[in-house]
């Protein structure tokens, strides 16, 4: 075997390894070696022994039987570094925390990740009624306040190339289709926010605002609230906390 046929090989092998960890990562639980082959179209020997490598590395658990498989440990830990040792997320702590004290209501800051948002830090409701987010949840970015917002910082031939025509729902609400979601981000650009009108969780409303130290901007804050808790004037008071988070959060990360 050629130096350069070794390479493709190791290339090759780096791009399942990442894979598999991806398939796991978005499907929560423990899959079958014939369920997780149909998904990734592996053949069955080198998937299994791929597996039985990232097993023994803490990259993959399988359960009692050694039959069935998922996330591991190591991941967890790779993912609470990145957390750990993101600037962004460090300057943002003290707004996040004024801003779950102005409004009380579940706070997020998000990061843009091709056609989805990533949640990067949450701040909890101080309501019994109240959504749950964990940090790592993927999103489409369609469907969010957080996604919309930062959607809105691209052109709309930059967001016709990133999203299908028709786009995948999440509830009866969610906008389907690309063109009139860039209608709504003309309007985002206008307003300096965006809404999620119970497009990603029903009963739940969103305000979502992008952090401009960066453009196009990658990251986002937002204030979700259950739509029972939308008194008259509280959708105001939501919005001037976020702008004045943003700009203080702007402020922080100015030189980064």
């Amino acid at each position: 075997m050629s130096a350069a046929e070794t390479g493709g090989s190791q290339v090759k092998s780096a791009v399942r390894t990442v894979e598999l960890l991806e398939y796991f990562a978005g499907r929560p639980g423990m899959h079958s070696l014939a369920s997780v082959q149909e998904a990734v179209g592996y053949p069955k020997s080198s998937l299994y022994m791929l597996l039985r490598t990232l097993a023994d590395l803490g990259w993959v658990e399988t359960d009692a039987t050694g039959t069935r498989y998922g996330i591991g440990v190591r991941a967890l830990l790779v993912g609470t570094s990145y957390i750990d040792g993101d600037e962004v997320v460090a300057a943002a702590r003290p707004t996040l925390d004024r801003l779950s004290d102005d409004t009380t209501e579940t706070i997020h800051l998000a990061r843009l990740d091709g056609t989805n948002v990533v949640c990067l830090a949450t701040r909890q409701s101080q309501h019994s009624l109240r959504p749950f987010t964990r940090v790592g949840r993927r999103l489409p970015a369609h469907s969010t306040s957080l996604g919309k917002a930062l959607l809105a910082t691209y052109t709309d031939e930059q967001v016709r190339a990133m999203l299908p025509p028709a786009l995948a729902p999440l509830t009866e609400h969610t906008l389907t289709d690309r063109e009139q979601l860039i209608e709504e981000l003309h309007a985002v650009r206008e307003q300096g926010y965006a809404v999620d009108r119970e497009e990603s969780t029903l009963g739940l409303r969103c305000f979502g605002v992008a952090i401009p130290y960066r453009t196009p901007a990658r990251d986002a804050i937002s204030c979700s609230v259950p739509v029972a808790r939308l008194a008259p004037g509280r959708e105001q008071m939501i919005k001037e906390a976020l702008f004045d988070a943003r700009d203080r959060l702007t402020l922080a990360t100015r030189r980064l």
